[in-house]
């Protein structure tokens, strides 16, 4: 016996399936033409204005950036021409940095500094006729008859978007740098003596990111000679990495070779990771964040040599990292996870200035003697080396 269902109301609502049933047995025939859209279906992010008046569609909300070019933002606006009152619509990219709260502003003070402002007037028509691309036409079914398609260009001179963690008291948004796309209604674009109502005006944040490129140099090295504190005969050691770069999440091996000619033992071996985060765009504030900290128990005797890789794997997630004030993430969107901020990466010919934050990471490595006993700490000595990390994301599988 077979009967027509009414299966799926998806895309349109003339899509059925045929549901045959054979005893206990249900078979759900469903057409390609139902297979196909699955496969093509547009994931669709949507704001509007309160008062309904404006509503701004894009297909995705991370462009990624090529080092050559970023993807452009392709989306569509719809608003209702009658409901203008002979204001113009306007669409605003904004790439801008916060370092404050919110609160500054009320005691006069700004608490953003836009990086790069660009305006585009989509009605009445002024010339910006973007080539029509499929996101489009997609995301014109979406908006109706209203739609106006856009397409904003970001220029590959900016910094990507970064989080400084807020605090457990801090209120409102996070400092860092973000990528803003704002629809307003106004006579002139961006006049600092029109008054724009808040109504008439919705945004949604964007993320810029960057991924490892497709070649990479060699992994960093170091060989330094140091002597422990009392000791006249040095420790050689030398550190390495396989790769020049690591993605977020993957285990980073640090080679280790050590040569001890001192008559003490070694005994432990620590392993950290730091985050320096550079503010360049405001002052010249420049901190540097633990990020994870390993004690490895290994051994090396007077005279004795060594040589191992040992692993570590820094995340957001590792110790109190999620409590730590300040420290830098890749740009978080409302509702997500995030991770550990990547690497800055400053091509030639871009100005270090105009990045807002500048991130980066070293591994240190600790060669600790002594420290037990009754005196404890007090007859510890160590010798540290380092060398620097790059953490980026891998680029996605086509």
């Amino acid at each position: 016996m077979r009967n027509l269902v009414n299966l799926l109301d998806w895309i349109d609502r003339d899509i059925r399936a045929e549901l045959s049933c054979r005893g206990t047995t249900a078979v759900i025939i469903i057409p390609s033409k139902l297979f196909f859209r699955s496969k093509t279906m547009t994931k669709v992010f949507k704001k509007a204005s309160r008062n309904g008046q404006l509503v701004l569609y894009l297909g995705k909300r991370d462009f990624i950036d090529h080092v050559e070019s970023v993807d452009p933002i392709e989306g569509v606006l719809k608003f209702d021409q009658s409901a203008l009152g002979g204001r113009k619509v306007w669409l605003q990219m904004t790439s801008a940095f916060r370092y404050g709260s919110e609160d500054l502003d009320v005691i006069g003070m700004s608490f953003r500094k836009d990086i790069w402002v660009h305006n585009i007037q989509l009605f009445p028509p002024a010339g910006h006729n973007p080539t029509i691309t499929p996101l489009h036409e997609a995301l014109l079914k979406k908006a109706g008859e209203e739609g106006h398609p856009f397409t904003i260009e970001i220029p590959t001179n900016l910094p990507c978007s970064v989080t400084l963690q807020p605090g457990e008291d801090d209120k409102g948004k996070a400092c860092g740098v973000d990528f803003e796309v704002k629809a307003y209604m106004a006579m002139e674009a961006d006049d600092p003596d029109e008054q724009v109502d808040k109504q008439d005006t919705c945004r949604l944040i964007i993320r810029k990111i960057q991924y490892a490129p497709d070649q990479t140099g060699p992994g960093p090295k170091l060989a330094i000679m140091k002597c422990f504190m009392t000791s006249d005969k040095p420790v050689h050691m030398e550190l390495s990495l396989d790769k020049e770069i690591y993605y977020h999440g993957n285990p980073i091996p640090v080679k280790i070779k050590v040569r001890n000619e001192t008559n003490k033992v070694i005994n432990k071996f620590k392993i950290f990771v730091d985050q320096t985060t550079d503010v360049v765009l405001y002052s010249a504030d420049k901190y540097t964040k633990n990020i994870l900290s390993q004690e490895f128990s290994e051994t090396v005797e007077a005279g004795g040599t060594f040589e191992k890789a040992l692993s570590i794997t820094p995340l957001l997630a590792n110790a109190n990292n999620k409590n730590k004030k300040g420290l830098a993430l890749d740009g978080k969107l409302k509702d997500e996870d995030t991770n550990l901020a990547s690497t800055t990466i400053i091509r030639p010919g871009m100005e270090r200035d105009i990045m807002g934050i500048l991130v980066s990471y070293k591994i240190k490595v600790n060669l600790v003697s002594g420290g037990g006993g009754f005196l404890g700490g007090l007859t510890a000595s160590e010798v540290t080396g380092e060398v620097p990390l790059i953490l980026m994301h891998p680029k996605p599988k086509a």
